[in-house]
């Protein structure tokens, strides 16, 4: 999707898509303070090591890198403090029994802006075994080397 049609990808973690399967994903709201959304507006965010947690019925993003924006007058609150996602109760409960099956966790993927609200993409998620990291890297270099053979092949 493009920013015509209202969304804006801030920042994607990659590496989870190299150390888990994505089973479901999921899209949540951010609860963020005024500066730290001018931040995240800015790039200025990391979702390396980032993880979800679920407890009491509320769900919380914990070690989300956030810089604290440079302008701000009032104090800056901490750059990895737990954010509180905003879900409905359904999804809620879907994601906690996910999350409680063993070898499963909950990962975020992207942070996005949708309509003006920063948004977060949720998987559910596997972990991956080495061997399966390796099996990807060869189908993806299989595929590189398959689309410049194609590319080289064709001549006007």
């Amino acid at each position: 999707m493009t920013k015509k049609e209202g969304l804006l990808v801030v920042c994607t973690n990659r590496k989870a898509y190299h150390d888990y399967f994505v089973l479901e994903t999921f899209e949540a709201g951010l609860s963020l303070l005024g500066a730290e959304v001018k931040s995240i507006r800015q790039k200025e965010v990391s979702l390396e090591g980032a993880f979800v947690h679920i407890e009491n019925g509320q769900a919380e993003i914990l070690n989300m890198y956030v810089k604290p924006y440079k302008f701000n007058s009032l104090s800056e609150p901490d750059p990895t403090r737990p954010r509180r996602l905003l879900l409905n109760k359904r999804e809620l409960r879907k994601l906690h029994a996910g999350a409680e099956i063993k070898g499963q966790t909950l990962v975020p993927l992207e942070i996005y802006f949708k309509r003006g609200w920063a948004k977060i993409k949720l998987a559910l998620a596997k972990g991956k075994h080495n061997y399966d990291k390796r099996e990807a890297l060869k189908k993806k270099d299989l595929h590189r080397e398959m689309e410049q053979g194609f590319k080289n092949s064709i001549r006007f």
